[in-house]
């Protein structure tokens, strides 16, 4: 479906697209690669970065990708025609989400050697989020996310019990996350290939993601919090039921405005892009104008998180995309509220509903 946000940005490689296993030059020393996905959301990007790391030649990956078979095999015949000959050296995850560290414990093993460790780095935060969720569960399976979705609204029966049957939803696509790892931080520059690379951590959309930007190469690998072509999904979970995601990632895109408009964005789905401060603009004005629509809602009547499913998503949802879109309206509820333009009500049968404030 045509988007018309998309013909303000501009796309230097046009329709182009790596194939599987193969790769695309984005930038000097950059290669672009693109991984299927199980969802509707069909394919995650990834990147290669030539690197010299401890005196080794060799490549540095960002994100990884889930752990399925079907990956695997594409990062096969990606080592055996992408890489030169020449090692990975380090693998740099961006944040926590299964598409992004999926692959990242069978990546580092898979190039450790005995006098050499392929280390993965990530943000301390994101790490232990990770390690904890492939150990259980969370935010979009089990009982407990049942229960939330329920005192939200969600109240067919099918969709919630096939919530409580996702129970090792996250552990099936992370089944280990590596036990040792070097931690990215806000500020940190990174050598990598002899160019440095800013860490800028941003908040909303996972506990703390890190994109990478290179003034040399005027590049910023935005990971998820710059899209362009989709909205970044920021939602409220299960495990922080009280949180207010969605201004801190309002403030996290409004800071990469500081970047030259021109950079060329890397983004984790969709093409790389030129237009940053363009998307931010509409990125912005979009989540206005959902604000804008749930105020309108619930000066009607009451609404729960639920009841804006058709307000906020004029489409039909699968059950992987309703409980994105739960948590997506349960986060513009909580904005709303924390601003004092609503009020969460007193429980109704069970059911948390928002109202104007007076």
């Amino acid at each position: 479906m045509p988007n018309p946000l998309e013909d303000a940005l501009y796309y230097p490689r046009q329709d182009s697209l790596p194939g599987p296993g193969s790769s695309i030059e984005v930038a000097p020393g950059v290669r672009w690669l693109r991984m299927p996905l199980p969802f509707a959301l069909d394919h995650i990007n990834l990147w290669l970065l030539r690197d010299q790391h401890e005196g080794i030649e060799g490549w540095t990956v960002v994100d990884c990708g889930v752990a399925n078979d079907t990956t695997r095999a594409a990062w096969e015949q990606v080592f055996a025609n992408e890489l030169g000959g020449l090692p990975v050296l380090r693998v740099i995850v961006t944040h926590m989400h299964p598409d992004h560290i999926g692959l990242a414990h069978w990546l580092c093993e898979r190039w450790t050697t005995a006098d050499r460790e392929c280390r993965l780095w990530i943000s301390a935060t994101d790490w232990n989020a990770a390690r904890v969720a492939s150990h259980s569960t969370t935010g979009f399976g089990g009982d407990n996310a049942a229960r939330f979705f329920a005192r939200h609204g969600l109240t067919d029966a099918d969709a919630l019990a096939k919530v409580r049957a996702r129970s090792g939803y996250y552990a099936s696509m992370v089944p280990q996350v590596p036990g040792r790892y070097r931690r990215l931080m806000d500020g940190m520059v990174l050598d990598i290939g002899g160019r440095a690379w800013h860490c800028i951590a941003g908040y909303g959309h996972a506990p703390e993601h890190i994109a990478l930007h290179c003034p040399g190469l005027n590049v910023l690998i935005s990971g998820d919090m710059v899209l362009p072509r989709i909205s970044t999904n920021v939602s409220v979970i299960d495990l922080e039921p009280e949180a207010d995601p969605l201004p801190l990632y309002l403030r996290s895109i409004t800071a990469l405005r500081s970047l030259p408009a021109e950079t060329l964005v890397l983004p984790s789905h969709g093409k790389p892009f030129t237009g940053l401060h363009t998307r931010i603009d509409q990125l912005s004005a979009h989540h206005e104008a959902r604000f804008a629509d749930v105020l309108a809602a619930c000066a009607v009547r009451p609404h729960s998180a639920a009841d804006l499913l058709p307000v906020l998503f004029r489409r039909p949802l699968d059950l992987h995309q309703t409980t994105f879109a739960m948590g997506e309206a349960i986060a513009h509820l909580h904005a709303l509220a924390s601003a004092g333009r609503l009020r969460a009500l007193p429980l109704a049968d069970g059911v948390q509903r928002f109202g104007l404030v007076a």
